[in-house]
């Protein structure tokens, strides 16, 4: 289930509660509603809206910090993956394979992550070859034949390693999201939470109309923390700028 659908759904919910919590209260004894009874309510619904609150402003910051985080890995390996292409380029002509190879591995991911349909004309590519393992396989095979070039190729090595780490760990993390069991947790909250307003609230269109906008803002709010956890897919994405910008610095020396 998409990140969109869960939102919509947690929305149509509570707005349904909302409005059976209406019904109910036009069916309910006189006091069953009476001001002490009100007061009873709100004081237990307090608690339970507190909850709901700090847990989605934690999630709500959480996933930001996430989706900060995966942004700067990204131009991070795109500073890589320059700097792997300059330190090729000053070994010699005899890495121009690997280069090469380094090229295509770049244009492979964005394909991959934003290319859409073409994305998915790579999905018979391995995880190797978009980790840039076949690049690393060429670096190995080099023979310098001074110590400038063999302190280069050292160095070609250390920094593919960085970027195929950074890969396998953005492969690892990119598809957590909100654990199943505390997303059914916030949303009986959230339920309960909006079983109250309709029971408290008289009924009209002002405030179903206001209690249906407060639903679709906290369905937002989920969709939002769900979409943000996942930055290379969905509607809400890092930006694949800086690879495009280190694609096109790539092999000009």
């Amino acid at each position: 289930m998409t990140a969109l659908e869960t939102g919509c759904i947690i929305a149509l919910l509570l707005a349904c509660a909302a409005l059976l919590g209406t019904r109910i209260s036009r069916r309910l004894p006189d006091h069953h509603l009476s001001t002490d009874s009100k007061e009873a309510i709100k004081l237990a619904t307090a608690v339970v809206g507190t909850l709901s609150a700090l847990a989605l402003g934690f999630l709500v910051a959480s996933a930001k910090t996430a989706f900060d985080d995966a942004e700067t890995e990204l131009k991070t390996s795109a500073a890589r993956l320059v700097l792997l292409d300059r330190v090729l380029g000053q070994y010699g002509t005899e890495t121009a394979q690997a280069r090469e190879r380094l090229a295509n591995v770049v244009e492979a991911r964005i394909a991959q992550a934003w290319g859409g349909a073409a994305g998915e004309a790579l999905a018979t590519r391995t995880l190797d070859d978009l980790g840039g393992e076949p690049v690393q396989k060429l670096l190995r095979v080099l023979a310098p034949k001074d110590d400038v070039q063999r302190l280069l190729k050292t160095r070609a090595l250390e920094v593919s390693s960085a970027i195929a780490e950074a890969h396998w760990l953005v492969l690892e993390t990119g598809n957590e999201g909100l654990p199943t069991a505390f997303l059914v947790v916030l949303t009986f909250w959230l339920i309960v939470i909006f079983l109250t307003f309709g029971l408290l609230s008289p009924y009209n269109g002002t405030v179903i109309s206001i209690i249906v906008v407060c639903a679709l803002s906290v369905g937002g709010a989920v969709f939002i923390v769900n979409d943000m956890a996942h930055p290379y897919g969905g509607l809400i994405y890092v930006s694949d700028e800086p690879l495009r910008i280190a694609l096109s610095r790539m092999g000009r020396s």
